[in-house]
């Protein structure tokens, strides 16, 4: 972990006031600014604003012992689970349950929070304990950043959770540095896609027809050498089809709504992915956001930045699983919507036929 003292400025400000004093500037002009928004207006990571409130108390910096540390998290009881990339946030609530965090991955597999975990990008961890206002409840939850300083996945404990376990949870692993400052690392370069001449399209195709599972479908991008985007290019119209019209994930959400069709909803980043398993119910479009405001699901996803959506139709031993999947400019994915189902059992021919109208219709 790289540490600044807590008076370093910010290197894009120019200014000899130090960040702290900056942010201070910030919220007075600007009260209810959140704080991935002020950390984009002063131009820092969320995390390195963050930092500088840590004071041992109400803002504790973490040791990174985060595999052990997540296993202990169904005891906090009732939470809601916030996992975000720059287009699209995903927020459930339920219990963590059955925690695994050996190997590559980590799972979170319980019916309400669902998770698969990348701890090679966890870096940072805070707890934060807001005791809260005359009108409102205290806010206590713990937040997790890669390298860059980029939100991971967070954890809020909701007003029926269990405030003694957060305590001993944050006692348990609380870091020996107390520092109120950090110096994010720089992005590592963006990888270049190769041309699609280099690539034997005709094995390709040959290799995606082969797919048994859905979980095959990283280790065939990365033994091909593709992007994701660059491999629905080549898969051919019958694998994937790019829909011309950027409402196609609203109009998704709003016939399973109608049709009470229960759908899978992912949403991730490189440390971590998270999913929703069931209906979802209302659907509202604010601004440039596309929301599901569900009681346990929450889904906030920038329509306006969605580039590219495709379908796509993957082999699997129980047939062929359909999805659909959101892209922005830079070919990075926002979202993925599937059918709900479960390994053994053939994906729903209603949620087959939702998104045979899509296309149909060219949402």
């Amino acid at each position: 972990m790289t540490i600044a003292t807590s008076n370093a400025t910010s290197g894009t400000s120019g200014s000899s006031e130090t960040l702290t004093q900056r942010w201070a500037a910030l919220r007075s002009e600007q009260p209810r600014v959140r704080i991935r928004d002020a950390a984009a207006t002063l131009g820092v990571s969320e995390a390195e604003l963050l930092a500088t409130t840590v004071d041992g108390r109400s803002v504790v910096r973490l040791a990174p012992r985060f595999r052990e540390l997540l296993k202990d998290v169904p005891a906090l009881g009732k939470v809601m689970a916030l996992t975000r990339n720059n287009d699209a946030v995903h927020e459930r609530k339920g219990v963590y349950e059955d925690v695994s965090t050996g190997g590559h991955a980590g799972l979170v597999v319980g019916p309400d929070i669902d998770l698969r975990l990348f701890f090679s990008d966890w870096t940072h961890g805070f707890a934060l304990a807001d005791t809260g206002t005359d009108d409102q409840a205290p806010r206590r939850s713990l937040q997790f950043f890669d390298a860059q300083g980029h939100s991971i996945h967070k954890i809020f404990v909701q007003e029926d959770g269990d405030a003694a376990a957060f305590a001993g949870l944050v006692d348990k692993y609380r870091d020996e540095d107390q520092s109120p400052a950090l110096v994010a690392e720089p992005a590592a370069p963006r990888a270049v896609e190769r041309p699609d001449t280099d690539i034997s399209v005709e094995d390709f195709r040959a290799g995606w027809d082969a797919l048994n599972d859905t979980h095959e479908f990283f280790p065939f991008l990365r033994k091909f050498g593709v992007s994701r985007t660059q491999a629905l290019r080549l898969a051919g119209e019958t694998r994937a089809r790019k829909l011309p019209g950027p409402h196609a994930v609203r109009a998704a959400l709003e016939r399973a709504a109608a049709r009470d069709l229960p759908i899978m909803v992912f949403v991730g980043n490189p440390g971590c992915i998270q999913i929703h398993t069931g209906p979802v119910h209302n659907i509202k479009v604010m601004g440039p956001w596309l929301n599901v405001m569900d009681p346990a699901f929450n889904l906030h996803l920038r329509e306006d930045r969605v580039a590219e959506i495709w379908v796509v139709r993957k082999p699997t031993r129980d047939g062929t699983v359909t999805s659909l999947e959101v892209f922005n400019a830079d070919g990075d994915n926002i979202a993925l919507l599937f059918g709900a189902r479960k390994p053994g059992v053939p994906e729903d021919q209603a949620w087959r036929d939702l998104v045979a109208k899509l296309e149909s219709a060219d949402a």
